[in-house]
């Protein structure tokens, strides 16, 4: 029995045995399992890559060959491997152990991720970097087959198939999921593969016992051969020497089509078939993506433990929840979405509604324009992302999008501060990189009702597209009640409370929380629900910036060029001053993992900063 707790690096691999390979495998699942379900994390992607990883490290030697995993969160035995076992009583925890792969952390982490697809792209450039760099080895991507549903990994594969004289590996690792079950011709093209290996080895068996005069006599046979089916897969279109599909579980097999793949003149990809969940039997049953990323769970009965209140639900609940209803009342109403559908808690519509939704995979730049060809067509169309990926689809908003005036309805979940998941996943940059684009409407409500409202106000009009932000929490509504069908009217501010000493400014779920706190302390405010950001209300700030109150502006988001920046420059605009406003805002940063609590707490951000801020201001 290996030690894991006391593995230094993963050289240590190498001198064991086939049955103590399987051992340490077995071990690793354990200790995965055990582990996650006190942190929570991405379990059953780690499951299913434990033989992988071990091999990877088994055949190549990290960090002189470069091992470049395709977002990251799959990498759990990676990191168990080159020493870092002990540190996972903190994984995903504040200033403890990444989620992702971090070159802070080892040098084993050759590049980081955190989003989809990017591996391949990092992979050329560290291949064609060995002209300046001798001291570069073998150098191995391992991507998923839901990743490859990403443009940008096709556009690596289609040049790096194109140099016969780099050689850098791929390694597909074939589960048929991305987070929930792949889609898409991609994903049909892997199980046509599949189904193609007993004709592949057949061809190969010809080739083998015929000699090579005889050959030509074979080609009748080969041709029936493909009549049947052909033998040649995407990748050795593309260019690539083809090994596969092989068991991504058996150490025999992984080692020999590595090694082959290792002594290859040309680029290679190995296409290995595994078992996303391996070892758990909740994560192995799972389909829908459940277990793909978890909270702490109970390891015996495969139950979440959560300590949600009656009638508490999140964010991303209300919104689909909003959607069923929606689409029950409204058949001209369809959901695009790239690949997020149980993240959005969005499974029970596609059960309801399985024809009005469209999951296009990780490809997030597809979903804006398919929802754009939607709206052009009439359709009320709603396309939820994460804050995080929304920057992959910039050019897709702004120019299909808002440049054509086109009523598209975005949910932008996981605005704010996320948590766990760290710089990669922080959802404070979308008001800067949306707010500036013309025709755009930017809303975010405080709870479930103003959000209601919101999502009203939006499938109403036919002239904008609209950002609906919400945030990674939960907010109270009791679903027996019928959800509202009155909508705003304008895209005006909302006095919550009025007061003499001071105005606040903000939006979303902060602002009960501020307004209780002023009730409780005594403080005389205004306080102010932005709830529509873009456009401003300016007879609400010019009546605000006029007056002689102190005006302190508060935003979960990164301070450049966000909602506190688009006031002063309304300000500038117009011959107000600004001397009385205040900025509570993220500095310009990537903010590392940690609760909400702990992050808004280090950013100087929670209520009691606020408080602090506020009672400066009165002093």
């Amino acid at each position: 029995m290996i030690d894991l707790l006391n593995i230094k690096d993963p050289s240590f691999v190498k001198s064991l045995s086939e049955p103590e390979l399987v051992e340490l495998a077995q071990e690793i699942r354990e200790f995965l399992i055990e582990n996650i379900s006190k942190t929570g994390g991405h379990l059953s992607s780690n499951l299913g890559v434990v033989e992988l990883s071990i091999a990877l490290h088994y055949i190549f030697d990290s960090p002189k060959d470069k091992i470049v995993f395709d977002v990251g969160h799959q990498s759990y035995t990676h990191k168990i491997l080159t020493g870092r076992a002990k540190d996972f009583p903190k994984l995903r925890k504040y200033q403890g152990l990444s989620g992702f792969l971090k070159r802070s952390e080892s040098v084993h982490d050759v590049y980081e991720a955190g989003h989809s697809s990017t591996s391949l792209a990092a992979v050329a450039g560290i291949e064609f970097s060995k002209q300046y760099c001798d001291e570069i080895g073998k150098v191995i991507g391992v991507i998923g087959d839901g990743a490859l549903s990403g443009g940008m990994a096709f556009e690596a594969l289609n040049f790096i198939g194109s140099y016969n004289e780099h050689q850098p590996i791929i390694i597909v690792n074939d589960n048929e999921m991305s987070i929930s079950e792949n889609t898409g011709v991609i994903a049909n093209t892997f199980n046509s593969i599949k189904s193609k290996k007993g004709v592949r080895k057949i061809k190969s068996g010809i080739d083998k016992i015929t000699p090579k005069f005889a050959r030509p006599l074979t080609s009748k046979v080969e041709r029936s051969i493909k009549a049947f089916v052909s033998s040649n897969t995407l990748f050795d279109d593309l260019g690539f020497t083809y090994y596969g599909p092989i068991n991504g579980h058996d150490f025999k097999a992984l080692f020999k089509y590595l090694q082959s793949a290792k002594l290859a003149k040309r680029p290679s990809v190995i296409h290995i078939v595994t078992e996303k969940g391996r070892g758990y039997k909740y994560s192995e049953e799972d389909k829908q993506g459940s277990w793909h990323g978890v909270g702490p769970f109970d390891i015996e009965t495969g139950k979440m433990i959560k300590h949600n209140e009656k009638n508490m639900h999140s964010f991303s609940t209300i919104i689909a929840k909003y959607m069923e209803d929606y689409a029950k009342n409204n058949e001209n109403f369809n959901i695009v979405i790239p690949a997020m559908i149980p993240g959005c808690s969005l499974s029970n519509f596609k059960e309801l509604y399985p024809k009005r939704i469209n999951d296009v995979g990780i490809a997030e730049q597809m979903a804006v324009t398919m929802a754009s060809g939607y709206a052009i067509s009439g359709v009320k169309v709603f396309t939820p992302i994460y804050s995080t990926f929304i920057q992959r689809a910039y050019d897709q908003i702004n120019h299909d999008c808002a440049r054509q005036k086109l009523p598209v309805v975005f949910g932008i979940d996981r605005a704010g501060i996320v948590g766990a998941d760290g710089e990669t996943h922080q959802g404070i940059y979308d008001i800067p990189l949306l707010r500036h684009i013309p025709n755009m409407v930017i809303a975010m409500g405080k709870d479930a009702e103003d959000t209601f409202k919101i999502c009203n106000y939006a499938f109403n009009q036919t002239s904008n597209p609209i950002v609906i932000r919400y945030p990674r929490e939960n907010t109270y509504y009791d679903f027996e009640n019928e959800i509202t069908k009155e909508a705003y009217q304008s895209t005006a501010w909302e006095y919550l409370q009025t007061g003499k000493d001071l105005t606040f400014i903000s939006f979303g779920p902060i602002l009960d929380l501020v307004k209780e706190t002023y009730r409780t302390n005594s403080i005389k405010a205004d306080v102010i629900n932005a709830r529509f950001l873009k456009p401003l209300d300016e007879e609400v700030l010019k009546a605000v910036l006029t007056s002689n109150k102190p005006v302190l502006i508060y935003e979960e988001s990164i301070i450049s060029g966000g909602f506190a920046s688009s006031i002063l420059e309304y300000a500038a605009l117009n011959n107000l001053s600004t001397s009385n406003i205040h900025i509570m805002a993220i500095p310009e940063m990537f903010v590392e993992q940690g609760t909400r609590s702990e992050l808004l707490r280090s950013l100087n951000m929670d209520i009691q900063d606020i408080m602090k801020k506020t009672r400066e201001l009165l002093s």
